[in-house]
């Protein structure tokens, strides 16, 4: 009988444009934008009690990759953020390789432009909005972190008119330097080959670094690798921490010990700790 009532509940869930799926509400398919006649979308999970006000962005992108999933099978992922009472946006950018990396950054400006402006209708903070991601997902919460812009009032689409800035950042696994990992990098690792998006010339691939952008105005950063990663060496995250002091911006590299690229067992349990620890104390009211 609980595995019927279990079953009934996903359905409910699935068919319904806004459901109440455990502690949560998903509304999924949230459109931000249009690109090449398509939508941009994100999902959205906000906690059914005692939400916080403040909201977190998701970057969903894996080499710069932008993957669909049923939302319902994503609401794991954020329960660390919503048990604590944060809004958490799952954001799809244009993806890679019919979308260069340039893109997918004006795609994610969007979205936290979107989640500002319509901050009364999600219940939160225009002032208390986080981003965070993983390896690619990482380095375009970086850009949202240190290339951000404060939106051009002359501009004729009301959403180029709001801010992109984010008050905190998390970024695991990230790439800061694309300068090294482009096609015209000398010393490129071979892996690199396998990811369309890298296929960038030298300018662009400085224009779409968050290393050079670092400025004292950059919001409190955490960034957490693994110190055996041999996709993302670990020195990506060591320069842009070490430029982020120098700047004197709050920030915290954690380097997890024997780690390659992506983290399992209490290698991933506590690196989500650290996460969520963080936007507590930057976010939460």
């Amino acid at each position: 009988m609980r595995q019927s009532w279990l079953v009934l509940g996903m359905a409910v869930c699935l068919l319904t444009r806004s459901a109440v799926c455990g502690e949560v509400t998903i509304t999924p398919d949230v459109v931000y934008g249009h690109k090449s006649g398509m939508a941009l979308t994100m999902d959205v999970f906000t906690p059914t009690e005692n939400a916080n006000g403040a909201g977190v962005l998701f970057m969903v992108s894996g080499g710069w990759y932008s993957s669909w999933r049923p939302p319902e099978q994503q609401q794991q992922r954020f329960k660390p953020l919503t048990d604590k009472g944060f809004t958490v946006f799952a954001v799809r950018h244009g993806s890679s390789p019919k979308f260069s990396i340039p893109e997918a950054i004006a795609d994610v400006r969007r979205s936290v432009r979107f989640v500002r402006a319509h901050a009364d209708r999600f219940q939160i903070d225009a002032d208390r909005l986080g981003v965070y991601g993983y390896s690619a997902g990482g380095h375009l919460s970086l850009m949202l972190g240190t290339a951000s812009e404060e939106g051009d009032p002359t501009a004729k689409d009301p959403l180029d008119r709001v801010s992109d800035r984010v008050a905190a950042v998390v970024a695991f696994v990230a790439p800061t330097d694309l300068r090294i990992m482009v096609k015209d990098a000398p010393d490129r690792l071979q892996a690199y080959n396998r990811f369309p998006a890298l296929d960038l010339d030298l300018e662009n691939a400085a224009s779409a670094s968050p290393l050079v952008h670092v400025t004292p105005d950059d919001p409190p950063t955490l960034l957490i690798a693994g110190d055996q990663d041999d996709l993302v060496p670990i020195q990506h995250s060591r320069n842009i921490q070490a430029a982020f002091e120098k700047a004197d911006v709050t920030s915290r590299l954690i380097e997890v010990a024997g780690a390659g690229h992506g983290f399992q067992g209490e290698d991933a349990r506590r690196s989500t700790e650290s996460m969520v620890d963080w936007f507590v104390m930057q976010l939460a009211p």
